[in-house]
């Protein structure tokens, strides 16, 4: 129970890496609570949570607009009082080089993946300022490391949240807030399925380029970033300050031969 009564908020968990981690972080002991823009699945996680045991609540919110989180930091608090932990999970993909990339394709990636993480701090971190004490996970990817064909915009946006991730580190370690980020790799995600069923011909095909891509030869899937989310949430982690966790299979250190 490494999360015991810790009020955790994780963003875009409703499906995915979201919904992965806030199972894992209702096991460990937390009171989760669960937002998305989708109703249902936002619902459906925490009725999961809460049928295995846990504490859950479900509160819907844009991440990207200022009085739907301005609402939900209010709810949480009215709820629980505190928000110990915040998980910047909530993005989307943006498939394109730059040349490829429509001006709104562009400004609707940034907008949810950077100015969703900047508006869910600024509007949580007063309270955590106010006791001292406080524990951010931000969602980047080691694509904020790498060249990857066609990605300009979500590259963009994941060095952004690396960057600002580092900045938010130096600002708040005064006040006893912790803020790394999660660099993950290829995740075998619902979104990543119907991602290559949609892009690609022959979606098998597509799917053996992407494992050979990582030194793990296979991609990863949403519990490898929901174990390392609970590490860093957890207070095994009270010593990372500022830091980018890679759980990428291998992909920015390594190369096949």
């Amino acid at each position: 129970m490494r999360l015991i009564d810790k009020v955790t908020l994780i963003t875009g968990s409703g499906s995915g890496i979201g919904r992965s981690t806030a199972l894992r972080f209702g096991e460990e002991g937390a009171f989760v609570i669960v937002n998305d823009l989708d109703a249902v699945n936002g619902e459906e996680t925490a009725k999961q949570i809460r049928g295995n045991g846990g504490k859950a609540t479900f509160i819907q919110a844009n991440v990207a607009d200022p009085q739907s989180v301005q609402e939900l930091v209010k709810q949480s608090h009215e709820k629980y009082g505190r928000i110990d932990v915040l998980f910047n999970n909530a993005g989307i993909s943006g498939v394109g080089a730059i040349h490829e990339t429509e001006p709104e394709q562009w400004d609707k990636v940034i907008e949810v993946n950077v100015r969703g993480v900047f508006l869910m701090s600024k509007y949580v971190l007063p309270g955590m300022m106010e006791r001292k004490s406080g524990n951010i996970i931000n969602m980047s990817s080691c694509i904020a490391e790498i060249g990857l064909a066609r990605r300009a915009s979500y590259s963009a946006s994941k060095g952004a949240v690396l960057a600002l991730t580092k900045s938010m580190q130096v600002d708040y370690a005064p006040y006893n807030i912790r803020v790394n980020a999660l660099l993950p790799g290829t995740i075998l995600t619902p979104f990543v399925e119907d991602f290559l069923a949609r892009s690609y011909d022959d979606p098998h095909i597509a799917y053996e380029s992407l494992r050979k891509r990582q030194l793990s030869g296979d991609l990863g899937r949403p519990e490898d970033v929901a174990q390392a989310a609970v590490f860093l949430a957890s207070d095994e982690s009270k010593f990372m300050m500022g830091s980018p966790l890679y759980i990428d299979g291998g992909v920015v250190f390594g190369k096949n031969a």
